[in-house]
């Protein structure tokens, strides 16, 4: 009896694994996978009553449009899923998440516009993906990003005009991609393409194919032909502004920094400001030409504090303890991004110099007043350490018997750290 029960759970367990919807034939290979084969059956989506055990499903060449959440929750052990030559244009996020075996997905010849890059997140094992001939614009950066295992992507004959820096970076095993017949818009912010393409070893199939459709001037032009004279990665430098005189200041310190820039196309420049109190960030300029600020409206009040210039200098009024921190400049152009840091200090004194030196035994002669070599580019973007030391003076008496503070070249010193990282 024993025998026989064994024989028909083997059976009922079998039937239970060929499962099948009608549409479809289902078979076990030799290596024991178990295939569903739904192709050419004019499908308008995803049959349901597949086995759970099913590892190689074909949808390819039917009618479906579009992919629901959950669309494959019935088949969590698919490894390979073919679902070329549909009509599909789109998927919700969620479709493909339950596929975390999956190795190989073919979504190739439909009409896709959108797909649910967050899916791939939950797909590390995937080794082939072809997104080719569909309608894809664009993709995020990080859409490849869990992929490490993945060695094969078709993104060939798409609208794809151009891709985010770093785009592959993410893929170590990637040994084959296709870009091909793509209107690329060849500016510089695809110049990290070229460079990339130039120093890898994953082989571009039919790299000459991968064209430039625009500017009109690389029109037909291989990608990796974008000169390099026209694409410069920023450089910045951070000098520090002051009129070193006997003027009276009787409104206290003006700290200026002025950042200046280089790069093709020119950088613009932003401007970050960490003090004990707050972080501030300021995306471009805040006063307008005839020195007026811009409207309240645009700006915030915690960027009132901080004036900001189209030609890259900063001024913060009534400079105080309350200001002191870190102010750094950012150069950013289609390149790249660049950007260097001080860290301003605020003392006082009877002796600023004598003080300055025994606080920082590095400090340069008096007088330095450049911070940063931009084309020594701190790789973390700490820069060097400037220490402003401002030596509040005793009253000077004005001839009507008023006191008034004077601010003099010996009590106002700049000093040059070096730069941290080096």
């Amino acid at each position: 009896m024993g025998p026989l029960l064994c024989c028909l759970g083997i059976a009922a367990l079998l039937c239970r694994g060929l499962a099948c919807p009608g549409p479809c034939s289902c078979s076990t290979k030799k290596n024991g996978r178990l295939l569903a084969e739904c192709a050419y059956k004019e499908l308008p989506e995803v049959p349901q009553g597949l086995s759970p055990n099913v590892t190689i499903l074909t949808l390819s060449a039917n009618r479906i449009g579009w992919l629901r959440r959950g669309a494959f929750a019935e088949v969590p052990e698919v490894q390979s899923l073919w679902l070329g030559y549909n009509q599909i244009s789109g998927a919700e996020p969620g479709a493909f998440a339950t596929l975390v075996e999956l190795k190989n997905l073919d979504l190739s010849h439909n009409k896709m516009v959108t797909f649910p890059w967050q899916d791939l997140r939950n797909l590390s094992g995937l080794q082939i993906l072809k997104l080719n001939n569909n309608r894809l614009a664009g993709l995020p950066r990080d859409a490849f990003q869990a992929l490490s295992e993945l060695r094969s992507l078709w993104l060939n004959d798409n609208q794809l005009t151009t891709l985010a820096d770093g785009t592959f970076h993410p893929l170590p095993s990637l040994s084959q991609l296709q870009l091909f017949n793509n209107p690329f818009n060849c500016s510089c912010k695809l110049f990290w393409l070229k460079r990339w393409a130039e120093s890898t070893s994953v082989s571009l199939t039919k790299g000459g194919s991968t064209l430039c459709a625009a500017p009109g001037r690389l029109r037909g032009r291989a990608v990796t032909d974008i000169p390099a004279q026209q694409c410069v990665a920023p450089s910045v430098q951070l000098t520090y502004l002051s009129k070193l005189d006997n003027t009276v200041l009787p409104d206290g310190l003006t700290l200026s920094l002025h950042c200046s820039v280089a790069g093709s196309p020119l950088p613009q420049i932003r401007w970050r400001i960490q003090t004990p109190g707050r972080g501030v960030e300021i995306d471009g300029p805040n006063v307008a030409r005839d020195g007026s600020l811009s409207p309240s409206g645009r700006v915030k009040q915690s960027q009132e504090r901080f004036l900001v210039f189209k030609n890259g200098t900063m001024a913060i009024p009534k400079f105080s303890k309350e200001d002191e921190g870190i102010y750094t400049c950012i150069a950013v152009n289609d390149v790249g991004t660049r950007e260097v840091s001080v860290n301003v200090a605020l003392a006082g004194s009877e002796n600023p110099a004598e003080d300055l030196l025994q606080d920082d035994p590095h400090a340069s002669p008096l007088g330095g007043r450049s911070c940063y070599k931009g084309d020594e580019m701190d790789p973390v973007g700490a820069g060097e350490k400037l220490v402003i030391v401002y030596h509040v003076p005793r009253e000077v008496k004005g001839t009507a018997g008023g006191a008034v503070p004077r601010v003099g070249l010996a009590t106002l010193l700049l000093a040059l750290g070096i730069a941290l990282g080096w």
